[in-house]
């Protein structure tokens, strides 16, 4: 069985509604896993699935200027993600919303932090140093640390700041910066649904797509 590539095909068929084999890609899985997608199809009519599927749908229709899409055809943006957070969290009675944040973020952290309770959510935050345990404590080698090997260097604590946040029962979790590998850990744990709001990428200024579309950017990636 052929594995998905969705990324190479060009047309996005799925996207335009097109299904016929005969048009679909030999890497297609509306080709090669059929009964798959159609036992997937009726798992989003599940109870516990319904409801919030459903509250994503309408958060990613409000994104857009309705009017402008209705008359005018044109998709046009309203809203940035941390608004949609809030609205979305808002749909589904989440009042205790949880953030897991890196240091090096703290003050975007404190802001979105702000901008949430202002929608009159609860919020839950917990920060990737917290336990304040050296490196060297959880099997780091002192040569992996990034300053002086000599100096006490905080691990980043994910599998923490999961059970912090499981803890406190919040309705889903909010990341904030993490660390590659560090993120995977921290959703592993996390008991509650897991959404990004800023992606690590210390080289860009945490925006990542830069290095996907400068030709300065082609001998580092």
């Amino acid at each position: 069985m052929t594995d998905p590539k969705c990324a190479l095909c060009k047309p996005k068929y799925c996207h335009e509604g097109t299904t016929e084999d005969e048009k679909l890609p030999d890497f297609c899985p509306m080709k090669n896993f059929k009964a798959v997608v159609q036992n997937i199809k009726q798992k989003y009519g599940a109870e516990d699935i319904k409801d919030f599927f459903l509250s994503a749908a309408l958060t990613e229709k409000e994104a857009y200027d309705e009017k402008a899409a209705r008359e005018q055809g044109k998709i046009i943006p309203v809203r940035p993600r941390i608004r949609e957070i809030a609205e979305f969290a808002k749909k589904i009675g989440g009042e205790k919303i949880g953030m897991a944040f890196c240091c090096g973020l703290s003050d975007e952290a404190s802001k979105a932090h702000a901008i949430l309770e202002g929608h009159g959510l609860e919020v839950v935050s917990v920060i990737c140093s917290c336990g304040g345990i050296d490196k060297e404590e959880v099997g780091i080698p002192a040569e992996y640390k990034i300053r002086s090997p000599k100096d006490f260097e905080s691990t980043c604590n994910p599998i923490l700041q999961a059970e912090l946040l499981n803890e406190a029962g919040t309705a889903f979790n909010v990341m904030i910066g993490l660390c590659v590998g560090h993120d995977m850990l921290f959703t592993e744990h996390s008991t509650a649904p897991v959404t990004t709001l800023i992606v690590k990428d210390r080289f860009t200024g945490h925006n990542p797509l830069i290095s996907l579309y400068t030709r300065y950017h082609k001998n580092i990636t």
